[in-house]
């Protein structure tokens, strides 16, 4: 393909400097996919509709994560939108998914209330984990979405587990496992393949290649660029689609979802797309220029889909305004919500930690937040120093709401003081994490 041969001479000729990294142009794919009927009328909206809601929510949980009321890592698909729902929609409701750490967009797709995904991403106990998760694993079994996993990689082997119990079972639902570029140089990557081609298991991997892993693109971290043809040496086969076109995703992973639930032969969809922001929050994206940036953004996902429902007399553009202006405020409302929630109770810090019990002796979990050192599985049984000591501890390092910590303080006989002057841990943002 002419893209690839663009690459390899990019690749082989550098900048002149010795810094391939600046070498490549990464364009994009002009030549791949194919342009596919529109849908019914309803089936077109609801597609516009959910792109539409995950671009204003991604958009407003980096307003959040700047304002600190998200902690942690995050992770941001803006960009990938028509790969999330294209592949998504072509899922039935009884078909298992897993992703990665940039899955908010595939818990909103999946059908999670934006409130309970919003309260995760805050840490609040009415997010979709309890507010135990945050960004990266979020969790809704109802909607059989098994969660992102914040190592790279390590949902390819649940993924296939999650087949073998499906063919076990002796079931029709097939599971759908979407990774990254960097995740197909794991040694998960080729382990997986293999074993899933050998049991013949009902699973269709899905490569969301943005074109960088981490910061480093393509063309650096793997050997093959057409990720499509990694897993083939396995037994496991598939094509390339255009992950900006959301009905050209939606076709790919519908025909490979047929013949892994059908045939019962597993299969890999790369979807070639772009993130129009850093791979976190904490990137500054010194690794690609922003002329690249620009040309990936006019093959804006949504902008193009919009355009298209416009041109073809379905959704016109004041249609698309009032679905857009709906988008921003059930956001709004998610935002309200999570900020509404409570924090996890300080004592609910072990619970649903399942290794404890007769069989196994001795503490897995210890806390020595007080003089009086317990097992984490008696936190809830512990002294009420232990828990007095917790307490503050969280209001020094203004964890929580600090308010209502400060009014146990006054209850329980102590000055109202503020929490301590050192830094807040709130402001404490993310250094990297993860290779997508």
């Amino acid at each position: 393909m002419e893209v690839e041969k663009k690459r390899r001479v990019a690749e082989a000729e550098g900048d002149g400097k010795g810094d391939p990294q600046r070498a490549v142009e990464r364009t994009p794919p002009e030549d791949l996919g194919t342009e596919h009927p529109l849908p019914d009328a309803d089936r077109c909206r609801a597609i516009l509709e959910k792109m539409m809601l995950i671009r204003r929510f991604e958009e407003r949980a980096g307003e959040m994560y700047a304002k600190a009321k998200i902690g942690g890592f995050l992770h941001l698909c803006i960009g990938e939108e028509a790969t999330v729902v294209g592949s998504i929609d072509a899922m039935r409701e009884s078909d298992y998914l897993l992703s990665t750490y940039r899955e908010h967009g595939q818990a909103l797709a999946r059908g999670t209330d934006a409130n309970a995904v919003m309260a995760e991403l805050f840490g609040r106990e009415d997010g979709c984990s309890r507010g135990r998760g945050g960004s990266m694993h979020l969790f809704d079994l109802e909607r059989r979405f098994l969660g992102g996993y914040g190592i790279v990689g390590g949902n390819l082997p649940l993924a296939a587990g999650v087949a073998l119990a499906c063919d076990y079972k002796g079931t029709d639902d097939a599971v759908v496992c979407m990774f990254g570029d960097g995740a197909s140089n794991q040694g998960t990557f080729g382990e997986t393949m293999n074993l899933v081609a050998l049991r013949k298991l009902p699973v269709v991997f899905l490569v969301v290649n943005n074109q960088f892993g981490m910061g480093t693109a393509l063309e650096r971290h793997s050997a093959v660029t057409d990720l499509s043809q990694k897993s083939a040496g396995f037994g496991v086969p598939g094509p390339r689609c255009n992950g900006m076109d959301v009905l050209d995703v939606h076709a790919a992973v519908r025909e490979a979802l047929r013949i892994a639930r059908e045939d019962r032969q597993p299969r890999l969809v790369e979807a070639v797309t772009y993130r129009y922001r850093g791979h976190s929050m904490a990137d500054p994206e010194e690794y690609r220029t922003k002329e690249e940036v620009e040309e990936w953004r006019r093959r804006d996902p949504i902008l193009n889909f919009r355009k298209r429902l416009a041109d073809e007399g379905i959704v016109s553009e004041e249609d698309a305004d009032a679905l857009d202006e709906q988008a921003i405020k059930a956001v709004d409302e998610a935002v309200e919500f999570a900020d509404a929630s409570p924090f996890p109770d300080l004592a609910a810090l072990y619970d649903d930690i399942y290794v404890f019990g007769e069989q196994v002796r001795g503490w897995h979990t210890v806390d020595e937040r007080s003089p009086d050192v317990h097992p984490g599985e008696q936190e809830r049984e512990a002294p009420e120093v232990s828990r007095e000591l917790a307490e503050a501890g969280a209001a020094y390092a203004n964890v929580g709401d600090a308010q209502e910590r400060r009014r146990r303080h006054r209850e329980g006989g102590k000055p109202d003081e503020e929490p301590g002057e050192g830094e807040s841990a709130g402001e404490q943002r993310e250094d990297e994490g993860g290779d997508d």
